[in-house]
C-alpha cells in the first residue's frame, strides 16, 4: 500500500517537477541531497540529528515484559518469544534478548558526534558554541555508556578457556576502509571504558537541565568559561530536560557495577561490592543529606494517576523517577493487559510464585510460623502490594472498579483457561495500568503514560544488596545510610509491618544470608513486570529453572497448578550468545561457552 501511495504522488508531481527541472534532470536526476561528513561541520541540527539516534535506540525506550521468561509470570500469548524462549528455543540464531545488532549500529552515530562535536560550528556567540560542544559531546559519551552496560547485559560471558568477554571496543567512527573482523574485548576493559564514559559525561554535563534566571546560580564550570544565564538556559534550559546528564550518567555506571559486582561476573570483573555499594550511594546522596528520607511515599504506584501524569510540565520528574520517556496518551498497555471483560488480551499472567512471594501485612513471609497465614483465605492481611500489582480473584479493576473473577469455575472469559485471552495462572497483571482508561474498541479513552527509565527506588534497592554484601545489614561503609535502613523505609511505605514495628525486619538485620534474601524478595515485588527479574536471576546465579505455577479456584476450594509452565533453560544460559550470523561473519568473534 506504502508504494502505490508513493507511486501515485511521483505521478502527480511529474509536471511540476518537469517545469521546475527540465525533462532532463528528469530522467538523469542531479546529485542527490546527501550530505557529506564534511558538510556537517557547518550543519549543527544535522549533527545533533546523529545523536538523534542513540535515543531511538535507547534500550530502556519500551516495555518488554521479559517477565513472562522468568517464575514471575507468563504470557496467554502461543507466539509470545519469550514464552518460546523460556520453553526451549532460545538459540544464538533466534533470540529475543539480542542487543547486539541495534545498538552497535547506533554505536557508530554517537562515535561519530564525539569525532565531530569539538569542530562543528554550533553557534555564533562563541560562549553557547562552547556550551553546546561539552552538551553534545557529553551526552554522547554518557548513551555510549549506557549502550555499553546493556551490550554486556545481554552479550558479555565466558568463553571456552574461562576468560569473561564484553564486545570490540569501537572508538572511532567505522569508514569501508575499517577492519571490521575484531576480537571481544575483556569484560575488564570494557568496563573501564564504560566508567572512562562516565566520567567524561559528568566533567562536561550539568547535573540536571532547566532554565535559570539568576547569575548566581549557573554551575561553576559554565561560570568559569564566563558563560551568563541567558547563554546557560539556552543550551542546558528546559528543551533538554531528560536528556543524558551528569546523574543519570552516574546511576549508568552505578548499575554496570552492580551487575559487575554479582556471582555470575565478580570472579573476573575486578569489582567489588564495596564499589558498587559506593557507586549507588554516589546517586542516592544527590537526593541530599538523608537520603532514606527522600524515599518518594507514593513511589510505588507512579502509574496510577493520569492527571498528575497529564500536568507533568516541561520534562519535569516526580521525586521517583530520576530519568523517563516523554509522556503520552495511550490506550495500548491496557488493551494489552486488562482482562477480557474490560476489553483486554489479558497478555501478562502472574505467577502463584510470585504470589506467594508478597508477605503478610505484619511483614512476615507467609511460610513463617509467625504470619498467620490462612491457606483457606490466601489473599487476607497480605501486603498492600499484592492487590496494588496483581489482579486476582474477587479483584476489582477498570474505571467502574468491576469485580473480577479469575476462579475456574466464573461463567466470563476472566476466568482460569476460559479463552485465548484468559489467565493462565489465576491472575492478570495490574501494575502499570491506568484503570481510568477505556479499552472497548467502540468507544477507546486513552489516558496519559510514561515509563521510567531509572528509578529510585532501583537505586536504593541495589544500595541495599551491595551494602549488605560489603558491609552487613546495618554496616554503612561510611554513609549515613545503611541496607537496614533502606528496605525498613521500603517496606514502611508499603505499608509493612506499621503495627509490630515490623518484626520480622527486626528479627533478622543481624544476619546477612537472611537480610539478603529479604532484599531479594523486596526487589522482586517493588520492580515486578519492569523487566528486572530476568536479570536479576541470572546475574545472582539464582535458579532459573523455577516451575511457573498458578492457582485454580472453585467455589471456595483453592487449589495449586503446579505446572502452568516449563522452564527449559540450560547452566549457559546465566550468559546470552554472540549473533550466530556474526559468529559466521567474522573468525575473530568467540562466541560465549555452550552456545
Amino acid at each position: 500500500m506504502k508504494k502505490i501511495k508513493k507511486i501515485a504522488i511521483l505521478a502527480l508531481m511529474v509536471p511540476v517537477l518537469s517545469a521546475l527541472t527540465g525533462c532532463d534532470d528528469l530522467f538523469n536526476p542531479a546529485i542527490e541531497n546527501q550530505k557529506e561528513t564534511g558538510n556537517l561541520y557547518t550543519m549543527p541540527a544535522w549533527t545533533a540529528g546523529l545523536l538523534g539516534h542513540a535515543y531511538i535506540s535507547n534500550p530502556l525506550g519500551s516495555w518488554q515484559f521479559n517477565d513472562v521468561a522468568t517464575d514471575d509470570a507468563v504470557s496467554n500469548d502461543p507466539g509470545n518469544n519469550y514464552r518460546l524462549m523460556a520453553g526451549g528455543a532460545w538459540r544464538s540464531d533466534n533470540n529475543p534478548m539480542d542487543r547486539w545488532q541495534y545498538l552497535r549500529a547506533s554505536w557508530q552515530y554517537l562515535n561519530q558526534v564525539i569525532a565531530m562535536a569539538d569542530d562543528v560550528h554550533w553557534a555564533n556567540d562563541p560562549i553557547v558554541a562552547e556550551l553546546f560542544r561539552q552538551r553534545m559531546k557529553g551526552d554522547a559519551y554518557g548513551m555510549r555508556a549506557l549502550y555499553m552496560y546493556h551490550l554486556l547485559m545481554n552479550h558479555a560471558g565466558y568463553a571456552a578457556d574461562g576468560t569473561l568477554l564484553g564486545i570490540p571496543i569501537l572508538t572511532e567512527p567505522e569508514t569501508v576502509t575499517s577492519e571490521f573482523n575484531l576480537p571481544r574485548n575483556t569484560f575488564q576493559e570494557c568496563l573501564a571504558l564504560l566508567n572512562s564514559d562516565v566520567e567524561t559525561a559528568i566533567e562536561l554535563l550539568p547535573e540536571d537541565y532547566g532554565a535559570i534566571n539568576s547569575e548566581s546560580v549557573v554551575p561553576a564550570k559554565y561560570k568559569a568559561l564566563g558563560a551568563t544565564a541567558a547563554q546557560y538556559t539556552r543550551v542546558f534550559g528546559d528543551n533538554a530536560k531528560n536528556r543524558m546528564s551528569a546523574r543519570i550518567a552516574r546511576a549508568v555506571r552505578a548499575q554496570a557495577a552492580l551487575m559487575a559486582a554479582s556471582p555470575a561476573y565478580n570472579n573476573a570483573s575486578g569489582v567489588t561490592w564495596e564499589e558498587a555499594a559506593n557507586r549507588m550511594a554516589e546517586v542516592l546522596d544527590g537526593l541530599g543529606s538523608d537520603p532514606v528520607s527522600k524515599i518518594d511515599p507514593t513511589g510505588n504506584r507512579w502509574y496510577e494517576n493520569s492527571k498528575t501524569i497529564s500536568e507533568m510540565v516541561g520534562g519535569t520528574n516526580p521525586l521517583e523517577v530520576l530519568w523517563r520517556s516523554n509522556k503520552e496518551e495511550s490506550a495500548s498497555l491496557e488493551q494489552d493487559n486488562f482482562p477480557p471483560t474490560l476489553f483486554g488480551r489479558g497478555r501478562i499472567n502472574p505467577t502463584q510464585n510470585l504470589v506467594d512471594a508478597f508477605p503478610m501485612l505484619n511483614g512476615y513471609p507467609i511460610t513463617d510460623a509467625s504470619s498467620q497465614y490462612n491457606a483457606a483465605s490466601p489473599y487476607s492481611n497480605r501486603d498492600p502490594r499484592l492487590d496494588l500489582y496483581i489482579l486476582r480473584n474477587g479483584g476489582t479493576a477498570g474505571k467502574d472498579n468491576t469485580v473480577i473473577v479469575t476462579a475456574a469455575d466464573g461463567t466470563t472469559n476472566d476466568g482460569l483457561g476460559k479463552a485465548v485471552t484468559s489467565t493462565r495462572t489465576g491472575y492478570y497483571m495490574k501494575k502499570l495500568l491506568c484503570q481510568t482508561v477505556n479499552a472497548n474498541p467502540n468507544s477507546t479513552t486513552n489516558q496519559y503514560h510514561y515509563k521510567p527509565f531509572i528509578r529510585y527506588t532501583e537505586i536504593f534497592l541495589s544500595y541495599a544488596e551491595a551494602a549488605n554484601e560489603a558491609w552487613g545489614p546495618t554496616g554503612t561503609g561510611g554513609h549515613s545510610y545503611s541496607a537496614y535502613d533502606v528496605i525498613k523505609g521500603i517496606r514502611k511505605r508499603a505499608g509493612i509491618g506499621l503495627d509490630n514495628g515490623d518484626a520480622y525486619l527486626e528479627s533478622i538485620k543481624g544476619d546477612q544470608v537472611k537480610m539478603r534474601a529479604l532484599i531479594r524478595n523486596e526487589r522482586r515485588l517493588e520492580l515486578c513486570f519492569e523487566g528486572f527479574r530476568f536479570w536479576d536471576l541470572r546475574r545472582w546465579k539464582a535458579d532459573i529453572t523455577e516451575t511457573a505455577t498458578g492457582m485454580s479456584i472453585t467455589g471456595t476450594t483453592y487449589t495449586m497448578l503446579p505446572s502452568v509452565e516449563q522452564r527449559a533453560y540450560k547452566d549457559y544460559m546465566y550468559y546470552g550468545p554472540i549473533p550466530y550470523s556474526e559468529i559466521l561473519k567474522f573468525s575473530n568473534l568467540i562466541q560465549n561457552e555452550g552456545w
